[in-house]
C-alpha cells in the first residue's frame, strides 16, 4: 500500500514512521475484524442452534433463538457503544481501542466453547459491545494522530476499507472451517465448523497483545488532559448550541446509510432461492448460488469503500462527496430489486456489486466526517451517538420494517420480499439525501478543538 499522503497528491506531509504505519496496520487490523466478528453470525447460526438445542431449522423455538441472537446483540451493542464513546473521550482514544479489541476477540473465542444457546447469545452480544466501542474509538484515534487534513482523510478512507476485507475474509473462514474441520482439534468430542470459525475471532488479539507498548496516544487529548483543560463530555452538550443541528441530522442520516444495508442488501440471501434460474436447483447447489452472489456484494462494497478513500482527499465539500454515492443509490438499489432480484441472476450480481458500492460507501464517509465536526471533548460521544444510537438501534430495525412489509406485498415469498426491500431502500436513499441539505459543512480542514 502506497503512502496515503502521496497517494492523494499532498506533497505538504511527510512520509509516514514506522510507528504511524504500525497505527495505521493496528486499525486497519481492528475495522476488517469488526465486520468479521459480525457477519459470522449468518454463517454459524444454523449449525450452532441445531446442536446446542436441537430443533430444526424453521421451528418456532429456533426462529425465536435466531431472532433473539440477532437483535440483543444489536441492541446492547448500541447502549454499550455509546458508553464506550464517552469512555473514549474520558479516558482517552488507544486505551479504550485496544480493550475493545481485546473485548470482542476473545468473546469470539469463548462463545466458540458455548455449551448453551444461552451462553453463545451472551458471548455474541459481548461481542457486538466490542466491536460498535471499537470503531468509534479507532476513528478519534486515527483522526488526532494524523493532524494533516489531506493525510487524515486518506489514512481514515483506505484504513476503513478494510471493513469490506473482513467479510471476504470470514467467509474464506467459514470455507476452511468447513473443509478441514476434521483435522483440528476437537471440541467437546466433535470437530464443528461453526465452533472454529467463531474462534477464529481470537486472531486480533494475538499480534496487539505484542505491539500494545509500541502504539502512541492521542497527541491532542493526551496535551489537553496534561494541562487539565479538557472539558468533560457530556450527551446533553451534543444538543445544544451548534451541535444540536449536527447531531440529530448526521444520526438521521447514519440510521438511513445502516436501514439501506439491513433493510435490502441483507435480504438478499433469501430472494435469491427464489429465482427461477435456482429455484430448481439442488439445495447445496441454491446456497453456492447465495454466496457467490453475496461475494458480489462484498467486492461492492469493497470498491466503494477504496473509491470513497480517494474521492475524500479531492473533493472538499462533504455535502458534494455523499451525494455521489446517494444519487445514484436512490435509483439502482430499488431497480435491483424490483426487477434483477425478480428475474435475472447475472443482472442481480451486477446490481448488488453496484448496491453494495454505493450503500457500503457511506459507512467509510461517517467515520471520515465526524471527527471533522465534534471538538476534543465530545468527538468519541458524538461519533458514538451518531453511530450507535443511529446506525446500530434504529437503522437496524429496517430489517424488521421490510419482513413485515413483505407479508403485505404480492407472489410468492422471495418475491414479496424482493418488493418489501425495493420499497425500503428507496424511503430511507430519499430520506438521506432530503436530510443531506441540512448537513453541516465542516468550517475549516482541521479538526476543531
Amino acid at each position: 500500500m502506497s503512502d496515503p499522503a502521496r497517494s492523494a497528491g499532498d506533497e505538504g506531509a511527510p512520509p509516514l514512521t514506522g510507528v504511524q504505519w504500525l497505527t495505521c496496520a493496528v486499525a486497519a487490523l481492528g475495522f476488517a475484524f469488526d465486520i468479521y466478528e459480525l457477519l459470522m453470525l449468518p454463517l454459524i447460526v444454523g449449525p450452532a442452534l441445531q446442536e446446542l438445542i436441537g430443533v430444526r431449522p424453521g421451528s418456532p423455538a429456533f426462529n425465536d433463538w435466531v431472532g433473539l441472537l440477532f437483535w440483543i446483540p444489536a441492541l446492547a451493542g448500541g447502549v454499550f457503544g455509546l458508553l464506550g464513546g464517552y469512555l473514549t473521550d474520558l479516558f482517552g482514544r488507544r486505551r479504550v481501542l485496544v480493550w475493545s479489541i481485546l473485548l470482542y476477540a476473545f468473546s469470539a473465542l469463548a462463545a466458540g466453547f458455548a455449551t448453551s444457546a444461552f451462553w453463545l447469545l451472551v458471548f455474541r452480544t459481548t461481542t457486538f459491545v466490542g466491536v460498535c466501542v471499537e470503531f468509534v474509538a479507532a476513528v478519534a484515534w486515527l483522526a488526532e494522530l494524523f493532524p494533516h487534513p489531506k493525510r487524515r482523510e486518506a489514512v481514515l478512507g483506505y484504513t476503513q476499507a478494510f471493513s469490506s476485507v473482513g467479510g471476504l475474509l470470514v467467509t474464506a473462514a467459514y470455507y476452511l472451517a468447513v473443509t478441514y474441520g476434521d483435522s483440528l482439534p476437537a471440541v467437546y468430542g466433535a470437530h464443528a465448523p461453526w465452533r472454529y470459525t467463531l474462534m477464529s475471532g481470537v486472531i486480533p488479539a494475538l499480534p496487539l497483545i505484542v505491539i500494545r507498548p509500541f502504539l502512541p496516544d492521542s497527541p491532542t487529548w493526551r496535551a489537553k488532559k496534561a494541562a487539565g483543560t479538557l472539558k468533560r463530555p457530556s450527551v446533553a452538550a451534543l444538543f445544544q448550541g451548534d451541535l444540536r443541528r449536527t447531531t440529530i441530522v448526521t444520526t438521521i442520516m447514519f440510521a438511513c446509510s445502516y436501514g439501506a444495508a439491513f433493510g435490502a442488501i441483507q435480504h438478499v440471501p433469501r430472494i435469491v432461492p427464489g429465482l427461477e434460474e435456482v429455484r430448481n436447483l439442488p439445495r447445496p447447489a441454491q446456497q453456492q448460488v447465495v454466496s457467490t452472489v453475496q461475494a458480489w456484494q462484498e467486492i461492492g462494497g469493497l470498491t466503494g469503500r477504496f473509491l470513497l478513500a480517494f474521492l475524500a482527499v479531492r473533493i472538499v465539500s462533504r455535502r458534494r462527496l455523499l451525494r455521489i454515492f446517494q444519487v445514484p443509490g436512490m435509483v439502482i438499489l430499488p431497480l435491483v430489486f424490483l426487477y434483477a432480484a425478480r428475474h435475472d441472476l447475472d443482472l442481480l450480481k451486477w446490481g448488488i456489486f453496484l448496491g453494495g458500492l454505493v450503500t457500503i460507501a457511506q459507512f467509510s464517509f461517517w467515520g471520515n466526517y465526524l471527527p471533522r465536526v465534534y471538538p476534543t471533548h465530545l468527538r468519541g460521544t458524538g461519533e458514538s451517538f451518531a453511530a450507535n444510537v443511529g446506525g446500530r438501534m434504529i437503522g437496524t430495525s429496517a430489517a424488521l420494517l421490510t419482513t413485515q412489509l413483505a407479508k403485505m406485498m404480492p407472489g410468492p415469498p422471495a418475491e414479496a420480499l424482493a418488493f418489501a426491500a425495493a420499497a425500503v431502500a428507496a424511503l430511507v436513499y430519499v430520506v438521506g439525501f432530503a436530510a443531506s441539505f441540512a448537513l453541516p459543512e465542516p468550517q475549516r480542514a482541521e479538526l476543531p478543538d
